[in-house]
């Protein structure tokens, strides 16, 4: 199934490829669908997400917004991954090229993105550990749906003969998704700068083998 077959954009994969108790809920939960807003809006606003203040602003007990949404942290990963849709959609679709092409413009695209979302980054300052914990973690929906439209996005390269890999495409999808949290995190895993130029340096790197030989 591609990304057309899906009615989708990549990005929009990822919570199908990858689904989360939350992802499942909020399609058919009108009470979750009304938290998941709230507290998205306060996120992008740049306001802390506090689980009893958001209770109180829906006008309910801790207990049932634990319910709807679940943890703070199932909470933000959503939250999070709702605003990485878009983001990568719009960097791929800003990529005009093909083959390795393709996936290291959309990739640097988006770390640069990324870099520049200033809310986003007021969070990551604000909650460094828990970013971490959140994007990077192996256990974690954002880190396992970013490889996941990674792969996908090789996968159609490599389908339509465009791309070639020594490595499972799955493998390569993992280490291109670590490049760019490494870089676009540098400050929170290295104490360096995040920089989307270095990024790009280090996809065209990865990616040389997988260029067709003429």
């Amino acid at each position: 199934m591609t990304a057309v077959d899906a009615g989708l954009r990549l990005g929009g994969l990822g919570a199908v490829l990858v689904p989360s108790a939350l992802s499942e809920r909020l399609p058919v939960h009108e009470d979750a669908a009304r938290a998941f807003r709230v507290a998205r809006h306060r996120f992008i606003a740049g306001d802390r997400i506090d689980m009893s203040a958001l209770a109180a602003e829906l006008g309910v007990d801790r207990t049932s917004l634990f319910r709807w949404v679940g943890n703070r942290d199932a909470l933000l990963a959503e939250i999070l991954w709702s605003l990485a849709v878009p983001t990568f959609d719009a960097a791929d679709a800003a990529t005009a090229a093909r083959g390795a092409d393709r996936v290291e413009g959309a990739l640097t695209r988006f770390v640069h993105d990324l870099i520049t979302a200033d809310y986003f980054r007021a969070w990551i300052v604000r909650e460094p550990s828990r970013a971490l914990r959140i994007l990077t973690g192996g256990a974690t929906s954002v880190h396992r749906r970013f490889v996941a439209i990674v792969e996908r996005l090789l996968e159609e390269e490599i389908a339509d003969g465009r791309m070639v890999t020594p490595l499972p495409p799955h493998d390569l999808a993992t280490v291109l998704v670590r490049v760019a949290e490494s870089y676009a995190y540098a400050d929170l895993i290295a104490g360096e700068r995040p920089d989307a130029e270095r990024a790009a340096a280090a996809f065209a790197l990865v990616l040389a083998a997988t260029r067709p030989t003429p």
